[in-house]
């Protein structure tokens, strides 16, 4: 059984594969690999291929490819433009030798087994036959690194002494191998070239499997909120192929990628924007515009070994001002049993929305500009808070995840909840005049606080019984948020509450 896939192409109908736009950026020895990630799953490979071509058809074979290359994507060219090579047929073959593979290759025949040996016994042959190898590369426990059919329910059928058994009796010894297996994935090319004579020529592709992301690190000191913000770029290697002392770029744009399967113009890559203020410390990794995108290049050669995940620090921000936000969200929607009502009798019912909440939130916050230290759009990733104790030691206080933050706008983060803050939200007084389309609600809310400080906290309130509507009755100065939503700002005074309240008129 042979699984290949193959592909014919013509350079000359290819749009050629553009690699930066100031050759100067690149250092001076292109002999490694070069690698362009995005962090949506795929990466551009460069790589150099030494060829010694006569004029006319050429048969190449190339094993340095990764293990999810998109065959239809490779380029290969004169770097220098002198000579013209054409791929007049590729042939992408995945089908790396395994043991999966070599017994569905001996499907209906009768091999060797081994079995004992391990324990101190004696190494013993038994004969098996083949009934069912149990291989299958379409299956979803099938991988690039192998396959275990004993986890799908087409698992291995052997004959041995003229009864059935599932599983191997033993280690299966093969007879030798055929002349076309390959180790490892390899593309084969029927190659055109006008002139004969030796060339390095330029390999490139894209490759599934590699990806990068974010993640920051904020240090708060033992008292006080001015922190330290540390961030990592964080490579993932799953291709199937290491890359030994690559130089590496990680792109940063908006751009389209047709994601397997899919329609083209279906599927976005989602890719931060970040602009050359994002390097307070010219040592790390560098920016330059690319194109309508921008390409960080990491400073030094690193290797990239496969299943592999390999962390840059890439940016270090000193004594950036915070503050700890204490938010109070009393609604707890539950829509579950009104799952077949429409809209009208929910919002008609008194109950609905008089679920609370108790927790109390606590949000860090920062504004990423560069008088804060900071000013650079922050790709979307994990951030991690510590803060020294009494010791100098860091405890870790919390963490979540950030979305893309352009430059100038603030960083919002809910690490946890309050352990001496307590709220409870009350419905006080609801009536409905259906016919008319008129509602009023009033409510109270209460937050505690068991400190021994006083605390700010921003009450949020969320109308949502109508689009239409006006608080006619308030014991606190708000301010309205969004069409739907209404804060609280106030002060708790240490070991004490406050209450708030107020009625929400609605028309509809």
């Amino acid at each position: 059984m042979d699984y290949r896939i193959a592909v014919a192409v013509s350079l000359t109908f290819l749009t050629p594969l553009t690699f930066s736009s100031a050759a100067a950026a690149d250092p001076p020895d292109q002999s490694g690999p070069a690698l362009t990630i995005y962090n949506e799953n795929f990466a551009v490979v460069r790589d150099t291929i030494p060829l010694d071509l006569k004029s006319g058809e050429n048969h190449v074979s190339y094993t340095g490819i990764t293990a999810q290359v998109e065959p239809d994507s490779v380029i290969l060219r004169d770097p220098a433009g002198v000579r013209t090579l054409s791929i007049l047929e590729q042939n992408y073959r995945g089908d790396t030798i395994s043991q999966a593979l070599l017994l569905s290759l001996n499907e209906g025949k009768t091999i060797d087994f081994q079995t004992g040996g391990r324990d101190g016994s004696s190494p013993r042959i038994v004969q098996g036959k083949i009934i069912r190898s149990g291989y299958d590369p379409t299956h979803a426990n099938y991988t690039p690194f192998g396959y275990d059919p004993a986890q799908s329910d087409n698992a291995p059928l052997i004959e041995v002494d003229g009864k059935l058994q599932f599983g191997l009796p033993g280690l299966p010894l093969f007879p030798k191998m055929s002349d076309d297996s390959i180790l490892t994935p390899t593309l084969e090319w029927t190659i055109e070239t006008d002139e004969a004579g030796p060339l390095t020529a330029e390999l490139a592709y894209v490759t599934e499997g590699i990806t990068w992301d974010a993640s920051y690190n904020i240090v708060a000191p033992q008292t006080g909120d001015n922190v330290d913000l540390t961030a990592w770029v964080t490579m993932e290697n799953k291709s199937g192929k290491e890359f030994d002392n690559a130089r590496i770029k990680l792109m940063a744009g908006d751009l389209n990628k047709i994601a397997p399967g899919a329609v083209a113009g279906a599927d976005r890559v989602s890719i931060v924007e970040m602009s050359a203020a994002a390097m307070p410390r010219p040592t790390l990794a560098t920016q330059q515009d690319f194109d309508e995108y921008h390409l960080y290049t990491l400073p030094n050669t690193t290797s990239l070994r496969n299943r592999e995940t390999k962390q840059v620090e890439f940016l270090q921000a000193h004594n950036i001002i915070s503050k700890e936000v204490f938010v109070y969200d009393g609604l707890k929607l539950d829509s579950n049993p009104y799952d077949n009502w429409n809209f009208d009798n929910i919002r008609n019912t008194r109950d609905y929305g008089t679920d609370c909440n108790t927790k109390v939130d606590i949000e860090r916050d920062f504004v990423n500009t560069t008088k804060n230290g900071l000013g650079v759009p922050l790709p979307a990733g994990k951030v991690r808070f510590y803060r020294r104790d009494s010791d100098g030691q860091l405890e870790f206080i919390g963490e979540n995840k950030i979305d893309h933050t352009p430059q100038d706008e603030t960083v919002k983060v809910i690490t946890g909840n309050a352990f001496d803050l307590v709220g409870s939200r009350t419905q006080t007084e609801y009536s409905v005049n259906t016919d008319r389309g008129l509602a009023d609600e009033s409510f109270s809310i209460v937050v505690t606080n068991h400190k021994k400080t006083p605390v700010a906290v921003t009450v949020v309130e969320h109308l949502y019984r109508a689009a239409q509507w006006t608080i006619t009755k308030n014991s606190d100065p708000y301010f309205k948020k969004d069409s739907s939503t209404i804060n609280f700002p106030i002060s708790i005074p240490a070991r004490g509450s406050k209450t708030i309240t107020y009625t929400a008129h609605y028309n509809w």
